[in-house]
């Protein structure tokens, strides 16, 4: 969990070093003066209104950038997409802009409520949604939750859909539910399932809620035996079981002839939410609560504004096939299995809740919850078997819906031709002629469909859009035309004599216009306007030269940079605008298939193309280049470079920005490219170091790139290999007098003890020493041998000298981890090297004993930047105060 929910103070949620503050709430901020006047700068920049443009503005505490969002449906939304950003640079006065409104994975935002004032009313229902994501550890993996498509994705795999500001179980709901494939089956023979009871089992990719809490929550650890009362069609069982669990279960429709035995856990899964009885309700939670040794789930299905979904029947609704649901509030099914039971019922998730025969496990349980060393669970396989399944009938549109897969066709046809298709275009003539009469019939019957599904706005933008991408590529065919032989008009395919006649009126004038846009292919400006509207769709990364540099465009100079070139991935080449794929059809005509590239470089000034190829450049977060293609358009030559032996392949740095959201491989490879520039060991600007100096520098700083992922190596480095700019291990590890007099080896032998004093080093003693000169150690790493021998008063259950290292009993000699170290610097004030550090690193604890005296200084996890003074009491000892840092920064 990065932010704290229950902390309003400070309005704004904050991520790393970028805060987001929501245009209504600016003045309410301790900045707000300061604020208000760059924002209001950035404005007149980007020549924006505020909460009409965008109601979002991003603050760089680092770069001092702002970012102007728009969020469109921020109050609607769960999780609002972002439509719209316009990052400026006052100090440059630069200003890029995106646009997401074509974006199929637009980037969302989360936890809306840190945007919002204490006072306002919505902020609780903002609130209560984020602190059900966390619940079923949504928020767990930060490169999963940034952008739509695998942020719904994740959401699913957790056993839930989002309906409006609530999360609701992937249960049983009608509407999510299988259709049966006999509605007239009746029931089973088992009193208690009526109404057609067992057509309320889901069939699932993944586990359901209930199970996924427990393994959240550690308890399938293969230690505990799970028996699944009310089993449905088994997708649980099979998956607990493909991963070594013991489980069993039985379901009066689908397993009735299946033993039911008591065991240590028993799910009782969206059972009691479609019994229609009360009586039989009761009956049914009292019989699994009557199997579990240990611990009873209860999971229903929770009401929501779109209920009810049928008509009215006892205290559910009965709906249109004939299935029974019962819609519970988190507070009723509290209360009801409280009553019923006798026992406290435990919310862990939204429908989801807990009852413990076994009151110790229910107290480990409340201890451990929020710890994260929980078993993970491997998603079941997919069913071999499955029961033959009826569509369900949609009585409003029978015709539709017999057509439904010839007319979608047709529909995707005229999307795709961008004007109404000829009959012989279409591949299901026949059956729709039959049906409608004519194939225009048809087509004028499926856009009334659609009309009616989507509106007219969203159908009138759909059918210009597509027409006005088939003249675009019809301009670039009639462009890179002008290279081959000019066809007669009577030869031309009857489809394109179609196209011809509805866009362009004459294949003259088609052919005129095409070769207007060539020529422009020589007009730089209109090249870079190209490239720039390109890069605002995220069709590629644009380079640029000095913001004085002259430019074109409707925005002032300051407001822009020359753009030198367009870096792009190549299979975002259809996407471009008509005059870049022209230019990049005219390089090809020179050379060949683009396709055989990875990425893509136009040099808007120079007339030149050049393609690059690479190893691996989807599987590896810094791909390798292994040649590279250099096309001059004007001087219609080609040079061709490969690397090997001679040239070391060099890697691609920012891979990020080549790409763009819709590729899968995109939220991983963001989070690879920040994480690598945010070590701050590299200038990853131009061509990036050489492979052989950041291979280099990341084994001496102890990373090493996993998959996509930056992570501390798992070796213990040597004594002398540097700790930091200044120091070696040696230096941490030797530096106590008793260690020296008693000539104890000292050594960590956990490695995260030394990536503990390697950050140590880096994020606290090396800026000390960069400003006041060298230091002098006094005390530093500690392992549990050295602590038995050292005499007088130490604290290694506290002090953090012990870093990471264990005691006999396996658990952290000091719980908050990190490491420390103990020093003077001679000729100077200790109070001032004290304050310094308090005011311009990021430590954890800063001990201060006096003007003359060696300070001790911590960094860890806790990030607590606690100041303790140590001062005399009555005895003569020294006794820790703890100080707030602005008193301390103040003596």
């Amino acid at each position: 969990m990065t932010q704290d929910t229950h902390k309003p103070a400070l309005i704004g949620k904050t991520v790393g070093h970028k805060t987001y503050v929501h245009v209504e709430t600016l003045d309410e901020r301790p900045d707000a003066g300061d604020l208000a006047e760059r924002v209001a700068a950035a404005e007149a920049l980007a020549g924006l209104r505020r909460g009409t443009d965008f109601n979002l503005v991003r603050v760089d505490a680092e770069s001092g950038e702002l970012a102007l969002l728009h969020y469109p449906g921020f109050f609607d939304e769960a999780f609002p997409a972002l439509a719209a950003s316009w990052r400026v640079d006052l100090v440059g006065g630069s200003l890029s802009h995106r646009t997401y409104a074509e974006s199929l994975n637009p980037p969302i935002l989360h936890r809306k409520e840190l945007m919002l004032s204490a006072d306002d009313p919505r902020r609780e229902t903002f609130a209560a949604l984020t602190m059900a994501c966390e619940s079923i550890g949504l928020f767990d993996d930060p490169r999963r939750i940034g952008y739509r498509r695998q942020w719904q994705q994740l959401v699913r795999e957790r056993g839930y859909r989002i309906e409006g500001h609530r999360l609701v179980p992937l249960g049983n709901a009608d509407d999510e539910a299988e259709p049966d494939a006999d509605a007239n089956d009746g029931d089973s023979g088992q009193a208690g399932w009526l109404a057609a009871r067992h057509r309320t089992a889901m069939a699932r990719g993944g586990f359901s809620a209930p199970i996924q809490t427990l393994a959240r929550n550690g308890l399938l650890d293969g230690s505990h035996s799970l028996f699944d009362y009310g089993c449905g069609r088994g997708d649980d069982l099979r998956g607990l079981r493909e991963n070594g669990i013991d489980a069993r279960g039985w379901d009066p429709y689908y397993a009735p002839d299946e033993t039911i035995v008591d065991a240590d856990i028993v799910n009782l899964g969206f059972v009691i939410n479609v019994i229609e009885d009360f009586d039989e309700r009761i009956e049914a939670l009292l019989r699994a609560w009557s199997l579990a040794r240990t611990l009873l789930v209860v999971s229903v299905m929770l009401a929501n504004q779109n209920d009810p979904r049928g008509e009215r029947f006892r205290d559910g609704v009965m709906t249109q096939r004939g299935t029974f649901q019962k819609y519970f509030t988190q507070a009723e099914i509290k209360g009801f299995l409280e009553e019923v039971l006798d026992e406290e019922a435990i919310p862990i998730a939204p429908g989801v809740l807990y009852v413990f025969r076994d009151k110790d496990a229910e107290q480990r349980l409340l201890m451990n919850r929020y710890r994260s060393h929980r078993n993970r669970l491997r998603a079941p396989s997919a069913r071999v078997r499955q029961e033959p399944q009826r569509a369900r009938r949609n009585r409003a549109a029978e015709r539709y819906n017999a057509h439904r897969e010839a007319l979608e066709r047709l529909w995707a046809l005229r999307l795709d031709l961008g004007r109404d298709p000829d009959k012989t275009e279409c591949a299901d003539q026949l059956a729709l002629t039959e049906a409608f009469g004519s194939v225009s019939r048809a087509s004028r019957f499926v856009e009334s469909r659609k009309l009616a599904e989507s509106g007219a706005e969203v159908v009138a933008t759909a059918l210009e859009t597509a027409s006005t991408a088939r003249y675009q590529d019809l301009l670039v065919y009639f462009a890179l035309d002008q290279f081959g032989r000019r066809k007669p008009y009577k030869h031309l395919e009857l489809g394109l004599k179609r196209d011809i006649k509805v866009f362009f009126g004459d294949y003259s004038t088609a052919r005129a216009e095409g070769l207007a846009l060539l020529m422009q292919v020589a007009d730089t400006d209109a090249i870079e306007q190209a490239c720039r509207a390109a890069m605002e769709h995220g069709l590629g990364w644009l380079s640029g030269q000095d913001p004085a540099a002259p430019a074109s465009g409707d925005k002032p100079d300051s407001a822009r940079v020359r753009a030198t070139s367009l870096t792009l991935d190549s299979r975002l080449v259809e996407r471009l605008p008509a005059l870049l794929r022209t230019y990049i059809g005219a390089a090809s005509a020179a050379y060949g298939d683009y396709q055989n590239a990875d990425l893509l470089k136009i040099h808007i000034g120079s007339g030149k193309l050049t393609l690059m190829r690479f190893d691996d450049f989807d599987g590896q977060p810094l791909p390798r280049m292994l040649e590279r293609v250099k096309i001059k358009l004007r001087e219609q030559d080609v040079e061709y470079y490969s690397y090997g032996a001679q040239y070391p392949p060099p890697y691609l740095y920012w891979k990020s920005r080549f790409i763009n959201e819709e590729n899968p491989g995109y939220p991983d490879q963001v989070a690879f490219d920040e994480a690598l520039d945010g070590l701050g060991l590299f200038d990853l600007s131009g061509y990036g170091p050489p492979v052989d100096e950041l291979d280099e520098t990341l084994r001496r700083h102890r990373w090493e790139i996993d998959g996509f992922t930056l992570r501390r190596g798992d070796w213990a480095p040597e004594l002398d290999d540097p700790c930091g700019r200044f120091l070696t291990y040696r230096d941490l590890i030797e530096c106590g007098e008793t260690q020296a007099v008693t000539g104890l080896p000292n050594l960590p032998e956990r490695v995260e003890s030394y990536d503990a004093l390697l950050a140590l080093a880096e994020q606290v003693i090396d800026p000390v020493i960069d400003w006041f000169g060298m230091i002098r150690l006094t005390y530093g790493f500690c392992s549990p041998a050295l602590a038995r021998k050292i005499p007088g008063r130490i604290d290694p259950k506290r002090d953090q000298h012990s870093a990471h290292e264990r005691n006999r009993r396996g658990a952290p000699v000091c719980e908050r981890l990190g490491a420390a170290v103990d020093f003077i610097i001679d000729d100077e004030d200790m109070l001032e090297v004290a304050q310094w550090i308090v005011a311009n690193t990021p430590f954890d604890r800063l001990y201060f004993y006096g003007n003359d005296r060696p300070l001790h200084v911590s960094y860890g996890p806790e990030q607590s930047r606690q100041v303790v003074r140590m001062v005399a009491g009555a005895s003569g000892r020294l006794v820790p105060r703890v100080i707030s840092t602005e008193a301390f920064l103040s003596r």
